[in-house]
């Protein structure tokens, strides 16, 4: 009996998924534990495997197309088993995949050589998803010029999104004027969420700003000496969330999260460090980063950059932060302030590492001065809580034989 597979919800703040890639085609036989589909989530692309066997019956999401989550994704069942009854009876609140009912007609045999250009079906019927037409409407395209990439040519959402006008016989010689021109790029998954997430702690936390200067000479020395010395080299980066975690443990509050009706003082200190991919930002989370050495952090942070350029990370990694690291120094920014990662109470904005001239014992000598800025939830976190933590946190820095007591 034919099962229909829905979108599943691989994250706990998923509520809709892109399906990357299709590694089964209609007709295909599927076991249990087959790799099925690629799915983006607002997280990371994730491989999903079959639960059930059968033959592939049916396709609801086309590559590139979005979706709810407990949409119609597939439908597994015996080899020309009728599913049109599931499909109707489906989550319709899906966009680009509901299939148009066929009309009892004889197709019309194709022009050789000829692309597929117009998927007009007998009568004028177009043979393209309700987005799709929905999309050419908006954007004014003649949904006849379009050529269909869906299974029998029909036109889908990214046939629309891909589209390019023709240019007519009339003006193909003509010389045309520089025009102004824009590139629409769909909106990704991770970028949804991070538009929402961030958009929502701006808006509802109240921020404000700490900026401090801090003397990095003595963690400069410390770091060459570690690295002459350790088998794998320990990075800046690595250095301000030991001396941050150390931090922590002495200002509790700061590790804190708003909870509308409370104040949640966290003891684990897990610390979320922004990584930059393609698509935008991934925050995996160092837990317990107070008990874990320079070279152990180093590793783990290695890791999670990886999977995150790889699109590997699973919602595990990216979950329980209690306080979050934003460095920009390495691309030469000075000072920056970065918004707050829900549901922390702050981030620490890290910027460059600059020689300038700086007074010590009187005299005026070249320095190491890191700039650093930490935004604050003020529901949370008073003027002077945060400032006491910045002096710790310099403290540590400037002398990072604190990072051990």
């Amino acid at each position: 009996m034919a099962e229909v597979i829905n979108m599943p919800r691989l994250s706990d703040t998923m509520e809709e998924g892109t399906v990357a890639k299709w590694h089964k085609k209609i007709g295909d036989q599927v076991s249990e534990g087959d790799l099925l589909a690629e799915i983006e989530t607002d997280k990371a692309t994730m491989d999903f495997e079959a639960f059930q066997e059968g033959t592939l019956l049916y396709i609801g999401v086309e590559e590139g197309d979005t979706v709810p989550v407990d949409s119609i994704l597939a439908i597994l069942g015996e080899k020309g088993e009728d599913v049109e009854a599931l499909i109707k009876g489906g989550n319709q609140t899906y966009s680009d995949e509901q299939p148009e009912k066929k009309e009892d007609s004889p197709k019309k045999e194709p022009v050789p050589d000829a692309p597929v250009a117009n998927t007009s079906e007998p009568e004028g019927r177009i043979k393209a998803s309700p987005l799709a037409k929905k999309l050419a409407a908006d954007k004014g395209i003649d949904i006849n010029t379009v050529s269909g990439t869906g299974e029998g040519g029909r036109i889908v959402k990214k046939d629309i999104d891909n589209y390019q006008a023709p240019v007519s016989s009339s003006n193909a010689f003509t010389v045309q004027q520089p025009t102004g021109g824009y590139e629409d790029i769909p909106v990704s998954q991770m970028r949804k969420t991070i538009s929402k997430r961030l958009a929502g702690s701006k808006f509802s936390a109240p921020h404000f700003y700490l900026t401090i200067d801090v003397d990095m000479d003595n963690a400069m020395a410390a770091r060459k000496a570690i690295n002459e010395m350790a088998e794998s080299k320990i990075s800046f980066n690595d250095i301000v969330i030991k001396s941050a975690a150390s931090a922590l443990q002495k200002h509790p509050m700061i590790n804190a999260s708003w909870l509308g009706d409370k104040i949640r003082v966290n003891h684990d200190i897990n610390i979320g460090v922004a990584v930059a991919v393609d698509q935008g930002l991934l925050v995996p989370v160092l837990k317990n980063a107070d008990r874990k050495g320079l070279s152990l952090i180093n590793a783990e942070v290695k890791g999670f950059a990886g999977k995150a350029r790889d699109k590997k990370l699973q919602p595990a990694e990216m979950e329980g932060n209690t306080f979050t690291i934003s460095n920009l120094g390495m691309f030469g920014i000075e000072e920056f302030t970065a918004i707050i990662n829900s549901p922390d109470s702050c981030i620490l904005a890290v910027g460059a590492i600059k020689q300038v001239p700086v007074v010590k014992n009187g005299q005026i000598i070249p320095g190491n001065v890191m700039r650093v800025t930490l935004s604050c939830d003020h529901r949370v976190v008073d003027g002077a809580m945060g400032s006491e933590f910045l002096k710790t946190f310099k403290q540590i820095l400037e002398n990072p034989i604190n990072m051990l007591i």
